[in-house]
């Protein structure tokens, strides 16, 4: 049974991704940096053998987890060979995800595109498709633009959305305001990832829910997921195209990678469609951004060679730093969220009652948390915002764990 609950925007929801452009392209843009405050964390972890027999050093990952637990880290999973190797939380619990939404997305679309009732044709146009947007509509250019153009952010179409937020000041830098040849200027966009759910919500006739549970959750062996964990932000004075967002728990999000690492197969019957991972991989663009955001490609993000992250490696990124890593050559996916819950509590009212800009919200919170009364206060410890210093820091101990085995 379909589900037909829309969230109409509000002004909060409108706020909650001010801060993603920030938080993407410029990190803490050189805060200062006291030494964090651990707190006492429990981690479940193999035996020192078999955590080497399967790749990693133990005394690595001692350091990944020290680090972890300066962190507001609300669940860590590392996993290879189908075994959990180190964890950290409660595996079980559902967060916001964010902007993993979007992989999620992709991920919809691999399996759809491994269906025999298939109905999605990556390279029809928006014209042959039906698809337009109201209340500023599609020029007859854009509606050249493709399915394919949108699941690699090269649609080249600037246009009001729901759920962007402050996206649109870098969106507008790389689109401009004129029309774009599609498939010429790669953008990080969020029109085209709703225009995406359109399309294949009325090309399939199913919401994406419904879609998720049949198609991915059910044969990937999830636990935890429910179709009420996706609901919808709209908003029609904007854009007639909606965002789906989910929630998700940090077993249920392995279990995704996992679909990757056994080559779309799951059960013994094939999932996600068998060239997905090579287009993810090959197919991409390079974003000018660097390091852990070198390049993206069918909503998936790409690391750079700095990382020492091995080539075929591909994440999915949302605010906060929730994350999922598939590393095909390791056999190992690695899973990071956040509960932005308390941040949230936080950073609304100092935009919308005290008038900050996102940027600056955000910058008032990480420096408040390194004045030193307020550094052993519950949300310091617990709920702040990880930066992506610090996020780019324990992919790194990653990194090092594996490549130093002892």
């Amino acid at each position: 049974m379909k589900r037909h609950a829309v969230a109409c925007i509000s002004a909060s929801l409108m706020i909650v991704t001010i801060g993603m452009v920030y938080l993407v392209v410029t990190g803490e843009n050189g805060f200062s940096r006291p030494k964090p405050q651990a707190y006492s964390i429990e981690v479940t972890r193999l035996d020192p053998t078999e955590t080497r027999n399967l790749g990693w050093n133990p005394d690595g990952l001692d350091e990944v987890f020290r680090h972890i637990a300066t962190l507001s880290t609300d669940s860590l999973m590392i996993v290879t060979d189908g075994q959990v190797v180190g964890a950290f939380g409660d595996l079980s619990k559902p967060y916001k995800v964010h902007s993993i939404r979007k992989s999620l997305l992709s991920t919809l679309i691999a399996r759809q595109m491994a269906s025999d009732a298939n109905q999605l044709r990556l390279d029809a146009t928006f014209e042959e498709l039906g698809i337009d947007d109201a209340p500023l509509p599609l020029t007859e250019l854009q509606r050249q633009a493709t399915l394919r153009h949108l699941l690699r952010s090269v649609s080249g179409i600037n246009h009001p959305a729901a759920a962007s937020g402050s996206l649109q000041a870098e969106i507008d830098r790389r689109l401009g305001h004129n029309e774009n040849q599609p498939g010429t200027v790669w953008a990080y966009n969020n029109w085209d990832y709703n225009a995406l759910t359109t399309v294949f919500e009325r090309e399939t006739g199913t919401e994406i829910a419904e879609a998720f549970d049949i198609g991915i959750a059910q044969p990937a062996g999830m636990e935890d997921f429910v179709r009420s964990a996706v609901s919808y932000i709209s908003d029609a004075s904007r854009s007639e195209h909606r965002a789906a967002m989910f929630s998700m728990s940090a077993r249920d999000l392995a279990r995704i990678g996992e679909l990757f690492i056994n080559h779309g197969r799951a059960g013994g019957r094939r999932v996600l469609a068998e060239n997905w991972t090579r287009l993810i991989t090959e197919d991409f663009t390079e974003t000018g951004i660097g390091g852990l955001r070198w390049g993206h490609g069918y909503l998936w993000w790409i690391p750079g060679p700095e990382t020492g992250l091995p080539e075929g490696t591909f994440w999915a990124w949302g605010l906060g730093n929730q994350a999922l890593m598939v590393i095909p050559q390791w056999n190992t996916v690695v899973v990071h969220q956040s509960d932005t819950t308390e941040f949230w509590k936080r950073f609304v009212p100092l935009v919308r009652d005290e008038e900050m800009t996102g940027e600056a919200a955000i910058e008032q919170l990480i420096l408040s948390c390194r004045e030193t009364a307020a550094r052993e206060t519950e949300y310091c410890m617990e709920h702040r915002f990880i930066t992506r210093r610090e996020f780019d820091q324990l992919i790194s101990l990653i990194v090092a764990a594996r490549q130093q085995r002892g």
